[in-house]
């Protein structure tokens, strides 16, 4: 069956030429780029110009990057060497809805002591500037916020904020995973103390992702051992892995307005198509500060899971906005925080597109989609009636 792939938020295909430069450090440069020989030193030459590819995407200096296993350790990496930099500091500053690599690490830290502020969103998912002013605090070791949300795709205005926390002497962390590569880096322009990325959300491989720690910037290795990375992240280097980034980041500079422009229009083509042909259908987030490739839309009367298994029979790849799982009803801590309403809530989908995404994939879905919900809504035991009740569940 034909796949359309529109779960790019989850996970990238993996750009042919990026699987073409990894090739070769499999099978016939397999040295280890710690030796001392000249075998192991081509590979090593190797990670120096992925290192200078990822720099030159973000802006910023090649030993400013640090390379790791991905965003969730980076975003670990980064928090903890905030905190554990600064220990008379117990404050920290992050969002109802950053990625579960955010949050679980500040509910370990609560655990430990610290006090962590929640900015809330508006019903767009938006946050309020003057509640994170407010939160800001002599004792606040660090700021946390997303660049822009898996979810809904809304884009936060994390260089306001940086440079709010810089003047306070606070440090700042992004998890910049969805931005990268459809929103131009500048680190000279964006007052950060650290960035995280990931290899498999920009058409690079799963198992690399990267840190840029700013050269004043206080980082503790979060893996210990070894000598690698200039001794801020122990082990073997992943060297296919990191090669496969720089190449993909060397592929995001090209072009990158032309393909955002054309994923946009694709995105936009979707959005309209189904508002215009489903009834009770809504955009959950905002609808102009978002990323170009990112829809989030919800159906009333029905559950995402059940719209996602109609659409996986077609071939049709997507997401639900609804962490709903057996035993449970809960939708998403993202919607949740939106205030999205429980009619909409369970029944919202995420459809990411990609450079690869095309027009006659977005076709084959405004084909099918209607159907799907009128189908799914025919069975729904709920109505227009009940939706005052459900909405107080």
């Amino acid at each position: 069956m034909r796949v359309v792939y529109l779960d790019n938020n989850a996970t990238t295909k993996t750009a042919p030429e990026v699987v073409e430069k990894m090739q070769p450090y499999f099978e016939e440069y397999y040295g280890n780029p710690s030796s001392m020989h000249n075998f192991g030193g081509l590979v090593q030459k190797e990670i120096a110009l992925a290192r200078e590819s990822v720099a030159s995407g973000l802006g910023c200096l090649a030993r400013e990057v640090v390379f790791t296993s991905g965003g969730t350790e980076a975003d670990n990496a980064a928090i903890f060497s905030a905190t554990g930099s600064q220990p008379d500091k117990k404050h920290l500053v992050t969002t109802r809805v950053e990625h579960p690599a955010v949050l679980s690490t500040m509910k370990y830290l609560e655990g430990k002591g610290y006090e962590v502020t929640y900015l809330g969103v508006d019903e767009k998912g938006r946050l309020d500037m003057q509640e994170y002013l407010d939160s800001l605090r002599p004792d606040t070791a660090l700021v946390s916020v997303m660049y822009a949300n898996n979810e809904t795709g809304v884009i936060f205005p994390v260089r306001d904020m940086a440079l709010a926390a810089r003047e306070k002497g606070v440090l700042f962390h992004t998890d910049s995973v969805q931005a990268i590569g459809k929103i131009p880096m500048d680190m000279k322009d964006l007052p950060v103390d650290y960035l995280v990325l990931s290899g498999h959300k920009i058409h690079g491989p799963k198992g690399v992702g990267a840190v840029f720690v700013r050269k004043k910037s206080p980082f503790r290795p979060y893996i210990m051992g070894g000598h690698q990375e200039n001794g801020r992240r122990a082990g073997t280097e992943n060297t296919t892995g990191i090669i496969g980034l720089g190449k993909a980041m060397e592929l995001v500079l090209k072009n990158m307005d032309q393909k955002n422009d054309e994923m946009s229009r694709l995105r936009n083509k979707l959005e309209q198509g189904l508002l215009g042909a489903v009834t009770n259908s809504k955009v959950n987030g905002e609808t102009l500060n978002r990323l170009p490739n990112t829809l989030n839309i919800s159906f009333s009367y029905v559950e995402g899971e059940a719209i996602l298994l109609m659409l996986d029979q077609f071939g049709v790849c997507a997401s639900s906005g609804s962490a709903c799982t057996s035993g449970s009803l809960e939708p998403s801590h993202v919607l949740r925080a939106m205030g999205v309403p429980f009619t909409h809530a369970h029944g919202s989908v995420r459809f990411s597109l990609s450079r690869y995404t095309t027009e006659d994939e977005i076709d084959l879905v405004l084909e099918k989609m209607p159907g799907i919900i009128q189908r799914l809504r025919d069975m729904s035991p709920f109505s227009a009636d009940s939706e005052a009740i459900c909405a107080t569940k």
